[in-house]
């Protein structure tokens, strides 16, 4: 924030610097941000609550990521989410009740040319099969 003089344009900027330092944006940050840029808390909610980056509950030990972009899509992402959600046993943009995996959707990677792609703690994986992420969620579960 002092990196931008406390303006108020800053919102955004601000709100991903505290993000990556704690994982997600729990309430008294947005309060303590919204504040500090003397910007409403509710201009504040409203943007942590319009974009998809921005979390309000905190992540897993790891997290998967697939991607629905067109290409991956195509490709059959919506088939891998499907598989990871049953295996889990929650649904996208969820956390497990152990802490231990949050799976998430992202609209595109920016991988096309690898489709269907899947992040693994936002290591880029590209030409995966379900029985890859399968294995890749198994291990997580075990640790």
């Amino acid at each position: 924030m002092r990196k931008n003089g406390f303006a108020r344009h800053a919102l955004i900027e601000t709100l991903h610097t505290v993000q990556s330092s704690f994982g997600y944006l729990d309430d008294e940050s947005i309060r303590f941000v919204a504040r500090s840029l003397r910007v409403p808390l509710s201009q504040a909610y409203g943007v942590v609550t319009f974009y998809h980056y921005f979390s309000l509950k905190p992540p897993g030990k790891h997290t998967m990521t697939v991607c629905t972009g067109t290409a991956c899509y195509i490709k059959g992402t919506d088939k891998l989410v499907a598989e990871a959600e049953k295996r889990l046993g929650i649904a996208q943009g969820q956390t497990t009740k152990d802490g231990k995996i949050s799976l998430m959707t992202a609209r595109c990677v920016g991988a096309c040319g690898r489709a269907p792609v899947v992040l693994t703690d936002g290591e880029v994986n590209g030409l995966v099969t379900g029985e890859q992420m399968l294995a890749e969620l198994e291990r997580w579960a075990v640790e």
